[in-house]
């Protein structure tokens, strides 16, 4: 058995109806006053108006920061800092998906260590573990940023994505309700599923992958195959939320200790260069990307083509694997996502910039296969 270590930092606690106990999660960790990081849809879909009834009836007060926009840039981190600090408050509670998790994370690096979000880019720059708690609460199944020491941001005024990388990132617990998904619509459901779907499987491929990432992205790829367009088509199926939500995860889970790879790597240059969210560029790249790597894994595509549902008895090896692609290709087009670049305003002069970014993220090096600036943008041809 080869050497591995795996480590969860965030206590998880999973289940219908588990949002009614956060209460006590705060009484935990003594908290007074609850900074609730959010967003207008979470407002909207009445979940912000539960999350501030609880903590009134339990007699902790709450201060709201909901401007968090999708894919938050610098600016939004520092403001969210500056609203915890004004208001003295002692905890923070991030209410949405990867973006309000991802902005409170970077926010709490801010009030506990000053400077700028820029100062913390990159791997292990984070100085010190946070004394301020941190409870994340997803209301979408897709980025896992509940449990991994990961914040992705947007800097907009250099047309790029930045990501900190810290095992003091990580938030102290996870409160995963299924139901909180339910009001999802189908857009945002989709997109966020994609990005899961792409999570585990790019774990379960890794050059850095091991045993329990690979148990979780496998269970997670069969999980979200089997779920997610029942999700997308009927949100109201609590069954096919509560699948999610677990693979969504699991697959956070798994990647978190045996991380990503070029697809990531591409949709982060994407998503700066043409403003595209980031489900959205991770589902139009996965099966381009998917194509491209097979040859690399060609067992491990194999066991994701059947775990996507696929027949691939009396296949020969490489026809199993590339029927993953296939399986992908046509779960993406069901959930009504771009498949091609074009059609998220993506033009041909964009591609060399983007895959000279492309070729700059530390995804990058766990891909299983070897790539080239010149791979890259022959993905980037073919996609548009």
């Amino acid at each position: 058995m080869e050497v591995f270590t795996f480590q969860l930092k965030t206590t998880v606690c999973f289940g219908a109806g588990v949002l009614s106990g956060i209460e006590d999660w705060c009484r935990d960790y003594h908290a007074r006053r609850v900074l609730v990081v959010t967003d207008q849809g979470v407002r909207k879909a009445g979940i912000l108006e539960k999350v501030e009834k609880i903590l009134s009836d339990a007699g902790i007060e709450s201060v709201v920061f909901d401007d968090v926009e999708p894919d938050p840039g610098l600016e939004t981190i520092h403001r969210c800092a500056t609203c915890f600090q004004e208001n003295k408050c002692d905890l923070i509670l991030a209410v949405g998906g990867g973006s309000p998790i991802d902005t409170a994370k970077g926010a709490r690096i801010i009030v506990e260590n000053g400077g700028h979000i820029r100062d913390y880019a990159g791997v292990n720059k984070v100085p010190k573990a946070p004394v301020i708690p941190l409870i994340a609460i997803p209301t979408t199944s897709g980025t896992g940023s509940e449990v991994t020491t990961f914040a992705v941001l947007s800097d907009w005024e250099n047309r790029m994505k930045i990501t900190i990388s810290s095992p003091f990132l990580a938030p102290e617990v996870a409160v995963v309700d299924p139901l909180l998904t339910v009001t999802a619509p189908p857009s945002v459901t989709a997109a966020s599923g994609i990005d899961a779907l792409s999570h585990a499987i790019e774990t379960y491929v890794s050059l850095k992958a091991q045993p329990p990432a690979e148990a979780l992205a496998l269970k997670a790829i069969e999980l979200i195959g089997e779920s997610l367009r029942t999700a997308v088509a009927n949100g109201s199926d609590k069954e096919a939320r509560t699948k999610m939500s677990l693979g969504s995860l699991l697959a956070g889970m798994a990647f978190n200790n045996s991380l990503l790879g070029l697809t990531h790597s591409i949709g982060a240059a994407l998503s700066g260069h043409a403003h595209v969210s980031h489900g959205l560029a991770i589902g139009l790249l996965l099966p381009y990307v998917m194509e491209f790597n097979a040859i690399a894994r060609m067992e491990k595509f194999s066991k994701i083509a059947i775990a996507l549902g696929e027949d691939v008895k009396g296949l020969s090896l490489r026809e199993a694997a590339l029927r993953s692609v296939k399986a992908v290709r046509e779960l993406v087009e069901d959930i009504s996502l771009p498949r091609r670049l074009g059609e998220v305003g993506v033009t041909g002069d964009m591609i060399e910039g983007m895959a000279k970014d492309a070729m700059g993220h530390g995804m990058l090096k766990f891909n299983p296969r070897v790539v080239t600036e010149k791979d890259i943008i022959a993905i980037l041809r073919k996609a548009l």
